[in-house]
């Protein structure tokens, strides 16, 4: 969702050209977007029935200028496994010092929930990135 989002808004509001690719830390390789997560991007506008799971390699960490993540959790274990990574990795809620919580295997409620977060985060890096 989030990485929909961002290249939606950087696409609209930024006028240099950003490179935008998701991956986790524990991705379920290959695998579609949650199905709850498909029905509110959709809702929101956004295709992301493309969308497969990939996970967080040294290369994609050496290549990004920024990292965004959820969970503080998320920053520590990067940080720790590439620590060229560090100074480049944020959680996309860093001025509130806040987390967003996997919504996985949740109802949807959860995942709407996630989605605000998602959305209030996205909006704040592009103001930065713009």
């Amino acid at each position: 969702m989030a990485e929909a989002l961002l290249r939606h808004h950087c696409t609209s509001h930024i006028s240099h050209h950003l490179e935008i690719r998701s991956a986790g830390i524990h991705a379920l390789i290959g695998h579609p977007a949650d199905p709850l997560a498909e029905q509110l991007m959709t809702e929101c506008g956004l295709d992301i029935s493309q969308h497969r799971g990939q996970k967080l390699s040294p290369q994609l960490v050496q290549w990004a200028d920024i990292i965004l993540v959820m969970e503080q959790e998320h920053k520590r274990y990067i940080e720790s496994r590439n620590p060229t990574a560090r100074g480049k990795v944020f959680r996309l809620l860093e001025d509130e010092k806040r987390d967003i919580p996997d919504p996985y295997q949740q109802d949807k409620d959860a995942f709407s929930k996630a989605l605000t977060l998602i959305q209030k985060g996205v909006e704040e890096w592009v103001i930065k990135l713009s």
